[in-house]
């Protein structure tokens, strides 16, 4: 599935040049206005968001405040689109959080460079968070209210961990949102889907009693909420690349070498 980008700006001939520049490498959305931009917001997931500044009714500015201040869409980076280059401009466009600010007229390659680095960087960190065992959740992240939305979300997963039947329904709920929101939002903010997520922390918490040392593989199994130790064990090897004791065995392995 290509990545969405919303494009936002009441000039048309505006919109029909960015989806030239853009249209072959993602998937667009297009918006003449802020009011239209929120509807889409809502029922779609997108993964970026360009904007232009000058705009009837809702400007630029108003509209990124408005999505950076809302935990359904503060995730997402913003682009700002202006003819203005003073000073003045630049410091307003950083202060209502805007991820970059880009000067009009600018050149194709310069947008596709700054839309492509935006997206690498997230996906950087997503990918990190996926493979480090040890990594907090909140290190996806990119602003104080997603960081309180995963750690409010990581503590409720922990907590009810041993829960064979942890899914997303209760998820939703606990977090306040209805199930296609909640799922846009942890599917744009890590590229997991819920019951994925669940399925990582679980192997996270799994490592953490492993390097332990305290627990049987099995008492292990029943402590991360897997209904047996071949799901634990599958679930284990396709995420790390080895087996639950492989993984065992290694880390032993590490502390004989260290003594």
């Amino acid at each position: 599935m290509k990545t969405a980008i919303l494009l936002i700006d009441d000039n048309e001939d505006i919109l029909e040049f960015l989806s030239e520049v853009l249209g072959e490498s993602y998937h667009l959305h297009l918006a003449g206005d802020g009011e239209k931009a929120l509807a889409l917001l809502e029922k779609n997931m997108i993964d970026l968001i360009i904007s232009d500044i000058m705009m009837p009714g809702m400007d630029g500015f108003e509209l990124c405040q408005l999505i950076k201040s809302k935990v359904e869409y503060c995730h997402i980076p913003v682009i700002l689109l202006t003819s203005k280059n003073t000073y003045k401009a630049k410091i307003a466009g950083l202060e209502v959080g805007a991820d970059a600010y880009i000067q009009k007229p600018f050149s194709p390659e310069f947008l596709q460079l700054q839309v492509a680095n935006l997206l690498k960087n997230r996906s950087k960190i997503r990918d990190h968070f996926a493979n480090a065992p040890f990594e907090d959740v909140r290190v996806m992240a990119h602003s104080k209210t997603d960081e309180l939305f995963l750690k409010k979300l990581n503590e409720y997963i922990c907590k009810n961990i041993k829960d064979i039947g942890l899914n997303m329904d209760k998820l939703s709920e606990h977090m306040n949102m209805s199930r296609p929101t909640f799922y846009r939002k942890i599917k744009s903010i890590s590229s997991l889907s819920p019951k994925e997520l669940v399925d990582i922390t679980r192997l996270k918490k799994a490592t953490e009693l492993i390097s332990q040392n305290e627990y049987t593989l099995f008492e292990i199994t029943k402590l991360t909420g897997y209904s047996s130790q071949t799901v634990f064990g599958k679930s284990f090897q396709k995420h790390y690349k080895m087996s639950p004791m492989e993984y065992q065995s290694s880390l032993q392995r590490k502390s004989s070498a260290d003594l």
